[in-house]
């Protein structure tokens, strides 16, 4: 097995994590990442910082590509020079804004679906046996969980406990007939492409479709980063809009570190054209009204919050995933963070940063 990592995005969120949990297991880590997110985002969102303390870190470990995964020949070409090397593929890179993807539709395709495909033929090509994971999105599923028999409570919506998905929903909700935003459809195909290489070429792909992927590691923007921004704004005392269902939708969440403890079981065990709907599930999960409850208890200020009853176009009333089919292959996984865990930690790692 090759001793090399490729990572897209790696100075996002999941990238840098994936970056430092794979050099500390010994492999040279090849990143690329040309902070687009600064584009998406502005300021908030550019990734510099992040880089530049992970290649602080890191040091020889590490090899940066200022790379556009749009890039097909230039791409090619870094395939092509580490080859059969290549032991692992981690594409993490995207465009991950519903709102941002309405804006420039071209944009947001070319780089979540074609700069899928130009990853996935170059490691086709040059890097055919090396696992290769794709983050992938809940919002596959489009607003079809809206539909679910939802029951208000005081501070969340709940299913009820006798439903087949109250633990959580698995991989056989539909992705079609359902609004999936712009965003959501350049993953669907995204999402499809990665199965089919796996499928039709044999190659051992996985699709890890996540919610709420989160951590200290978040260059968190308004558009971008639900528990990330949650924190700043209490501790920055910055205004957060909740946008509809009361403030009562939930998500689960996961923090990093999780989500690449499962990466690393994938890379160890591979499968062909693997699904796995991943997220915090019955352990990490809250609503927007918890999470600023939670978030001013650890930061001891209180939330300043506006409430705005037009809910985002096609946003999830409810989501909590179920991880029972990855767990069932990798039985040794398991989510060790919830979210009290999750806003402690990143509480802890910004607090001299993030500051009123």
């Amino acid at each position: 097995m090759g001793s090399v990592v490729v990572i897209t995005g790696s100075a996002g969120l999941i990238g840098s994590e994936s970056v430092r949990h794979f050099a500390a297991l010994g492999m040279d880590v090849v990143g690329v990442d040309n902070d687009m997110r600064g584009y998406f985002f502005g300021a908030d969102g550019s990734t510099k910082w992040n880089l530049e303390r992970m290649t602080k870190e890191i040091g020889d470990r590490y090899t940066h590509y200022s790379l556009d995964i749009r890039d097909r020949e230039g791409l090619g070409r870094l395939f092509a020079q580490y080859g059969k090397n290549i032991g692992l593929v981690i594409h993490a890179a995207a465009q991950p804004s519903h709102d941002w993807a309405a804006r420039e539709p071209y944009t947001d395709f070319d780089v979540n679906a074609v700069g899928t495909l130009n990853m996935l033929e170059s490691a086709r090509r040059h890097a055919i046996d090396a696992p290769f994971i794709f983050t992938s999105t809940n919002k596959v599923y489009g607003d079809t969980p809206n539909s679910l028999p939802l029951v208000e409570q005081e501070t969340r919506w709940e299913l009820p406990e006798d439903h087949q998905w109250f633990q959580g929903i698995d991989e056989t909700m539909t992705i079609d007939n359902s609004l999936h935003s712009i965003f959501g459809a350049s993953k669907v195909a995204a999402d499809v492409m990665v199965q089919e290489y796996g499928r039709y070429f044999d190659m051992p792909t996985a699709v890890f479709r996540g919610g709420t992927l989160t951590g200290p590691g978040h260059s968190a923007a308004e558009l971008h980063g639900f528990l990330a921004y949650v924190m700043r704004c209490v501790m920055e005392q910055r205004k957060y809009r909740i946008f509809g269902y009361k403030g009562k939708q939930v998500r689960d969440a996961i923090h990093s570190h999780d989500l690449v403890a499962a990466f690393e079981a994938f890379q160890k065990a591979p499968r062909v054209a693997e699904i796995y709907n991943m997220g915090g599930g019955r352990t990490s999960n809250c609503s927007v009204l918890e999470a600023f409850q939670l978030a001013s208890e650890i930061a001891g200020l209180p939330a300043d919050t506006e409430y705005v009853p037009e809910n985002r176009t096609g946003d999830h009333q409810w989501w909590i995933s179920s991880t029972a089919r990855f767990e069932e292959h990798y039985p040794d996984w398991k989510v060790t963070y919830d979210v009290p865990m999750i806003l402690r930690d990143m509480y802890e790692s910004n607090k001299d940063v993030w500051k009123a």
